[in-house]
């Protein structure tokens, strides 16, 4: 497959020659958050069939934004991880983020698909580092099947999947509710505060949780308030 390019020496437009087309950058969205194996990224990724999936990661090796890996023990399977180039990445999507959650959210579509795991990258997207300042907590997440934590250390954020190993606090919330806040604006202290969620643990470390992770408001993208 040719690669298209915009034929156009600047650095705005070799970028996107390398992650503009179509799933690219959903495929470092995943990798983002840790090494995927095929079966992963294709689970996380509904709608992007299997050769196109092969073609996306061809791509990504060849331009040395990610390699194949061999997972450890147990799993001692092959997958897919970004490379330095890759990761360095991280910072441009999670500003992407928190621009579409301000200004493309908004309720979620009937065809759309929903992973929770996605928080992942959220937490990250939305976190306050100066409410942050100080605190020192790990929370867990549970939002119907899928468990992710993050760890807080003074200022510093460190997002993972999977359950903690010793959770200061932990955050029981239904994938629907989870939702619903996320199209609001709202935050996991809303939920706990609405009963929407549940929580248990420590109770500083639940106090911290106020403004760790502050989503904004939906806004309009039309000049007259209308929504688009």
């Amino acid at each position: 497959m040719e690669q298209r390019t915009y034929n156009q020496y600047c650095a705005t437009a070799r970028t996107l020659d390398l992650v503009g087309e179509r799933w690219t950058l959903l495929l470092i969205r995943e990798l983002l958050t840790g090494p995927k194996r095929f079966g992963d990224l294709q689970a996380s990724l509904r709608g992007l069939g299997t050769g196109l999936l092969a073609a996306r990661l061809k791509h990504l090796e060849r331009e040395g934004l990610a390699h194949k890996i061999t997972l450890p023990p147990p799993a001692r399977t092959p997958a897919y991880a970004l490379t330095e180039a890759g990761e360095e990445l991280g910072p441009a999507i999670l500003q992407l983020a928190r621009w579409g959650l301000k200004w493309a959210m908004g309720e979620r579509r009937e065809t759309e698909t929903f992973h929770p795991g996605w928080a992942v990258l959220g937490l990250r997207a939305c976190f306050n580092a100066e409410a942050a300042a100080g605190l020192r907590a790990v929370y867990e997440f549970r939002v119907d099947d899928e468990v992710f934590h993050a760890r807080i250390d003074d200022g510093t954020i460190e997002a993972l999947h999977g359950p903690a190993q010793h959770p200061d606090a932990t955050i029981t919330i239904s994938e629907e509710a989870f939702v619903s806040l996320t199209g609001q604006g709202l935050t996991f202290a809303d939920a706990l505060e609405s009963g929407a969620a549940s929580a248990s643990g420590d109770s500083e470390a639940l106090h911290g949780l106020k403004d760790l992770f502050p989503l904004p408001p939906p806004h309009t993208r039309k000049a007259d308030g209308t929504p688009p």
